[in-house]
Parts: C-alpha cells; sequence; structure tokens
C-alpha cells in the first residue's frame, strides 16, 4: 500500500498488528531422503480495514517468519467495513474451504475460531458471524477468508446500483440508530 512504504520497520510496527497463523513442517523428497523447511503463515492489519497476508518459507523458524511478515507488509489492501461489521453476508471460496461471514449487531463480538478470528481481528471487525465449511486446511480457509473480505461491496456503491437509498440496504441495527 503506497501510503504505508515510507515508514520504518519501528513505525509500522506501531500502527500495525500481525499474528502467525501458522507454522508447519513441510518436506520436499529429493534423491537422497527428504529436505525439511518450515513454512509460517502471517497476517497483518492496522484494525481499520487495512489487512494483508503472508506465507514465508525458509530452513528456519525465524526466517520463515521473517518472510511472511515482509510478503504480508506488501500485500496490503483495504476491506470495506460497516461500523464494527461487515455490509452484508458473504461466501469465500479457495479450493475446498469455504467461509461464510454474516454481520452482527453491536456486543455480539468474533464468534469465529482459528485462522478466521485472527484475520478479523486484524481487520478490526469486533461484530460478525462466521461458518467454516468444506476443507480444515488452514492456509485455504485464510486464504477463503481472505476472498470473501475482498468481495465485500460498500453499501454506498451497491445503493447507487441498485438504484435505492442507503438506508434500504443497511441492517436493522444500523436504521434503528438513524431513527433515533
Amino acid at each position: 500500500m503506497a501510503k504505508y512504504d515510507n515508514l520504518n520497520k519501528d513505525q509500522f510496527e506501531e500502527q500495525f498488528e500481525e499474528r502467525v497463523i501458522e507454522i508447519n513442517r513441510v518436506a520436499k523428497v529429493v534423491k537422497g531422503g527428504r529436505r525439511f523447511q518450515f513454512r509460517v503463515t502471517v497476517v497483518t492489519g492496522d484494525k481499520r480495514g487495512n489487512i494483508g497476508m503472508g506465507v514465508g518459507k525458509a530452513n528456519a523458524v525465524p526466517d520463515a517468519m521473517r518472510k511472511a511478515s515482509d510478503r504480508a507488509r506488501k500485500n496490503l489492501h483495504t476491506i470495506n467495513l460497516s461500523g464494527t461489521t461487515i455490509p452484508h453476508k458473504i461466501l469465500g471460496k479457495v479450493s475446498g474451504a469455504r467461509v461464510m461471514l454474516k454481520p452482527a449487531s453491536p456486543g455480539t463480538g468474533v464468534i469465529a475460531a482459528g485462522g478466521v478470528r485472527a484475520v478479523l481481528e486484524v481487520a478490526g471487525i469486533r461484530d460478525i458471524l462466521t461458518k467454516s465449511m468444506g476443507s480444515n486446511n488452514i492456509l485455504n480457509v485464510v486464504s477463503a477468508t481472505f476472498d470473501a473480505l475482498n468481495n465485500l461491496k460498500s453499501p454506498h456503491v451497491e445503493a447507487a446500483r441498485r438504484g435505492k437509498k442507503v438506508e434500504d440496504l443497511l441492517p436493522f441495527w444500523e436504521r434503528r440508530k438513524q431513527n433515533v
């Protein structure tokens, strides 16, 4: 993301939170036997809708973590939020993993587990309902969560496309706040 390019590492770490989702030992079979490496998956976010994911592989865990962290910083992108939740229900798919994200009223909390919870928390989403279906491969589940978040539409853009008012597309708890 261009606005974070000029930050040094300390400034970046102050604004962004990083979470290690998975540390996995992977093997490559070669002529002489197996070669082992470590694969680390990291998500980073500023809790205001900017998130990124990175995967790093190396012979040692610290090197893999550094690579994953660097890739997560380079892959930052912005998602559409609606207050502390998401604007609408969505399904993300990657390979055999499917993740459904559903907006929730304020005070609900993050109803998710594992990698999905980590992604949603670093994104700044505090009220959401989720369901993970299909494959439980952590990397694919996290990628499916990112797919769902990337496909979220802004209420303003969607209202303009449908020719409706923004208020008509908001969840009932948002409409109730505006009427008070």
